[in-house]
């Protein structure tokens, strides 16, 4: 009876697979592996990785889609992508600082051009997680970050020593 009911009902199941699960897994398939320092949260880790799939994609408005505030972000994606779409198709290490409860720092290291770019994600207003995108200046889009360490995990993952 068991085996019935199972046989009966999976294929039901298996068809009500939110399309989400089915994007994320082709998204996951077609990209190369995100490479993770430092303690993400659950949140944070998603949306940096979503973020860098975008990039690598040249997808400006998905990119922005992923913003937690919509002043400057369909600007802000086009520059990022314009700087860093190419090289996010490649080796690219996510460095997540602090503690990411609610915000997190994070610093992107681009292997094949060298390139590093801090970004925040962080909780929107609707208790789901998002980027700061509010880089409309080209040129403040692609600055490295002073403060950042040369390689991934340098400072231990913390802004601040111990």
């Amino acid at each position: 009876m068991a085996l019935a009911l199972a046989v009966a009902t999976g294929p039901l199941l298996s068809a009500c697979a939110p399309d989400e699960y089915l994007a994320y897994q082709s998204d996951y398939a077609g990209h190369e592996p995100l490479r993770v320092v430092g303690y993400p949260s659950r949140g944070s880790l998603d949306v940096v990785q979503q973020a860098v799939w975008r990039l690598a994609d040249g997808d400006d408005e998905a990119l922005a889609d992923l913003a937690v505030d919509d002043t400057s972000a369909a600007a802000t994606a086009r520059n990022w992508v314009s700087t860093f779409g190419v090289a996010a198709r490649g080796e690219v290490t996510a460095d997540f600082y602090d503690e990411g409860s609610t915000r997190q720092v994070v610093v992107l290291y681009f292997a094949e051009s060298g390139q590093v770019k801090e970004i925040e994600a962080r909780v929107g207003d609707d208790d789901t997680w998002g980027l700061t995108l509010a880089e409309p200046d080209p040129a403040e889009a692609s600055a490295k970050p002073s403060w950042a360490p040369v390689e991934p995990g340098g400072t231990g993952s913390r802004s601040t020593p111990d």
